[in-house]
C-alpha cells in the first residue's frame, strides 16, 4: 500500500438532511408479501432492526481495542467468531476475521463515531496506526431479528451451520449460508437470534423466513 493510499479517505455523512423518506430494505416487501401479524399462537416473531450504523473496521487488533475503548467504553472481542456489546445491547462489536470486525449503533451515530474513532487513532502519518480503515456501510446492510420459541427450529432449516445451544452458544456470530445468501448469523440472547445481511437479499431472505416459518404460526413486529 503506498503512501498516499494509506493516508487519504473521504469522510461521508450518509443520512444527510433531505425531504425524500428514507425507507427500509424491507419496506418494499411489506407491501407486496404482506405482514402477518404476530398473535398469541406465533412461536417466532420477526423483527427489522432498519436504519442501523453499520461500520467495518480493518487494521491492527491491539491499536483498534484502545481506540475502540476509548470511544464506545468497551474493547473488540477477544475469540474469533464472538461479539461484545455495551451494557444496553444496543451497540455491538463483532470479529470477522483477523484484522476485521463489524460495529453496529443505533442510526445516525456511525457519521460520528467514525469521525470521533479517527481523532483516536491519531494522525494516520503515524507508522504505528496508519494502516486502518474503516467504511460505513450502513446503506448496504439490515438486520433482522428471530425470536421466540421456535426460533432456533427455524433456522436448523435455513442453514447448514450448527445452531444447537452447544455448539452456537450466547455471544457467538459466523458468517455463513441461510438459504442460498451469504449472511452473519449471530446470537446475543438466549431467545434472540440476529441476521445480518446485505439490502439486496432481504427481500428474498424474508419470503424465505415467512416460508419456513408458516408452521410456527410466524408474526411480523413493526
Amino acid at each position: 500500500m503506498s503512501e498516499q493510499t494509506a493516508t487519504w479517505f473521504n469522510h461521508y455523512d450518509v443520512r444527510p438532511q433531505s425531504e425524500v423518506p428514507a425507507e427500509s430494505p424491507l419496506a418494499w416487501s411489506y407491501r407486496k408479501t404482506g405482514r402477518p401479524a404476530v398473535s398469541q399462537q406465533s412461536r417466532v416473531v420477526l423483527r427489522e432492526r432498519a436504519m442501523l450504523g453499520h461500520l467495518i473496521l480493518r487494521g491492527g487488533a491491539i491499536v483498534l481495542d484502545e481506540a475502540v475503548r476509548r470511544v464506545l467504553g468497551f474493547g473488540l472481542p477477544g475469540r474469533p467468531n464472538t461479539l461484545t456489546q455495551d451494557d444496553d445491547g444496543q451497540r455491538s462489536i463483532q470479529w470477522l476475521s483477523p484484522d476485521e470486525w463489524l460495529v453496529i449503533v443505533p442510526g445516525g451515530e456511525e457519521f460520528a463515531l467514525e469521525g470521533r474513532l479517527r481523532e483516536a487513532l491519531g494522525d494516520a502519518r503515524d507508522t504505528a496506526v496508519k494502516n486502518y480503515a474503516i467504511v460505513n456501510v450502513s446503506g448496504g446492510q439490515t438486520l433482522i431479528e428471530l425470536e421466540g420459541e421456535c426460533a432456533r427450529e427455524l433456522l436448523m432449516k435455513s442453514t447448514p451451520y450448527d445452531v444447537h445451544p452447544e455448539a452456537f452458544p450466547v455471544g457467538k456470530g459466523v458468517t455463513t449460508v441461510f438459504a442460498k445468501a451469504n449472511l452473519i448469523l449471530r446470537r446475543p440472547s438466549e431467545q434472540r437470534w440476529e441476521l445480518v445481511l446485505r439490502r439486496s437479499f432481504a427481500d428474498y431472505c424474508y419470503r424465505w423466513i415467512l416460508d419456513a416459518g408458516a408452521e410456527y404460526a410466524i408474526g411480523v413486529d413493526a
